[in-house]
């Protein structure tokens, strides 16, 4: 028994080394968050951006945890990161010597992936940071205050080679957190900098209590609410179509394969958070643009699009629907799963392999996408809703809280894997006591 208990509590000491760890990395990157880049009137940005909070610019500050309206080391966050991640994926499907690198070469080709990816990373930080440069340089407070102290090329580099250099160790430490620490760096980065914001909007929230603006049966009913909906996005989330697969009996040798049983898992919400982010991208971008605009009739139109507006709301749910198809045509092929699965000696019971075995994935498939696009189009929808008719005070829903629930999500599955491996090697310990016993 003595020998025992040093296994176990390694096992947990390991564990609680990466917890900690990742804690670590997180507090850095919420420090560089309020580390400014210098040359730049903080007070004129930050009024600035709260009358763009329904613009592009809006968003990239939410993923950015706050990053963008304090233009700090880190305002460009790790969507650089994120969305030359997916054009690589994109390109992935349409290039055949990056699909090659990706489906035949293993880990050295997802190696060289990665690789190709860290570059267009650091190529888009660089073009975004120019971008901001002479934008804000352009830009002034709601008092008609410069947001640029002194603007020309010098501003200009340095805030292009410090966002960049932000950028590409935010992606360092992401790396560092998913090796390290627990769960996936990058995503836990995301996770941190929209939870960030939880503190202010509870104390918004008491604050229109006291006052009287939001009553108290209003808010019991927003928590049961806000609960229930809670519960429904893990409960989707988890949910999975499992297409029983039989494997065919075969003689190699003298030997008898196959003659087993599995499934084949598709998930509900195949493509994840990517639709309502290319969705909101798009809708976002009329109203960025007239916020540099003096054109009226520009604006009366955009005004047609703001978030809150039934417009806005179908538009916005159409383009969802699209990408969740979009998307998932991407990321998913039926053909080469119906492909490996003929390759193997495996079917589908009552299905013919091959080309009917594709046809019943891809039929299956698109009905659980049009049902995982509508669930996720209810839970984007869902903030407006709030906003509007309950006077909430603060953002509910949308893609931040499928980000939260679906990265919480995965961090525990990787603690409770840490915690069944310490179990199964005390386990495995005990085993050997006893057989050293005998």
């Amino acid at each position: 028994m003595a020998q025992n208990i040093p296994q176990n509590l390694s096992g947990l000491s390991e564990l609680k080394k990466r917890i900690l760890i990742t804690f670590l990395l997180l507090a850095v990157y919420r420090v560089g968050i309020h580390i400014p880049v210098p040359g730049v009137d903080g007070s004129a940005l930050a009024a600035f951006f709260g009358q763009a909070k329904n613009t592009l610019f809006g968003l990239f500050d939410m993923f950015s945890g706050g990053g963008l309206k304090r233009l700090s080391i880190f305002a460009l966050g790790i969507m650089p990161y994120i969305s030359a991640s997916i054009i690589i994926q994109l390109l992935t499907a349409v290039i055949p010597e990056l699909e090659k690198l990706s489906k035949e070469e293993g880990a050295a080709g997802r190696k060289k992936i990665t690789q190709y990816t860290r570059y267009l990373t650091v190529v888009i930080t660089l073009i975004q940071g120019i971008g901001i440069a002479v934008g804000l340089e352009n830009m002034t407070g709601p008092t008609g205050a410069p947001i640029v102290y002194h603007a020309g090329w010098a501003f200009r580099l340095t805030t292009m080679i410090t966002l960049t250099a932000g950028t590409v160790f935010l992606m360092w430490l992401g790396e560092q957190m998913t090796e390290f620490g627990i769960g996936n760096g990058i995503s836990l980065i995301i996770f941190a900098g929209i939870i960030a914001r939880l503190p202010a909007a509870l104390v918004n929230s008491f604050r229109l209590i006291r006052t009287g603006e939001v009553s108290l049966f209003t808010l019991l009913f927003l928590l049961l609410l806000m609960a229930g909906v809670l519960i429904g996005i893990v409960y989707v989330e988890r949910a999975v179509r499992k297409i029983p697969i039989h494997y065919a009996k075969r003689m190699v040798g003298r030997r008898l394969y196959g003659g087993q049983t599995s499934f084949l898992p598709l998930r509900l919400n195949t493509a994840g958070v990517i639709p309502p982010i290319f969705a909101s991208s798009i809708l976002m971008f009329p109203a960025t643009i007239a916020n540099f605009s003096n054109v009226e009739w520009v604006k009366r139109v955009v005004s047609y699009f703001l978030p809150g507006t039934i417009w806005y709301s179908l538009v916005y749910v159409a383009l969802i629907v699209f990408f969740c198809y979009f998307y998932t045509a991407i990321i998913f092929d039926p053909k080469d799963i119906a492909d490996n699965l003929k390759n193997h000696g495996g079917f589908i019971p009552g299905i013919r392999p091959g080309e009917k075995t594709r046809e019943y994935i891809d039929k299956v498939l698109s009905r659980l996408t049009f049902w995982g696009a509508i669930y996720v189009s209810a839970v984007c929808i869902l903030p407006m809703i709030l906003i509007k008719q309950f006077n909430v005070p603060f953002y509910y829903g949308g893609t931040a809280l499928l980000i939260v629930v679906g990265v919480a999500m995965d961090t525990m599955s990787q603690v409770q894997s840490y915690l069944i491996s310490g179990q199964y090697e005390g386990l495995m310990g005990k085993t050997k006591l006893k057989a050293r016993r005998f």
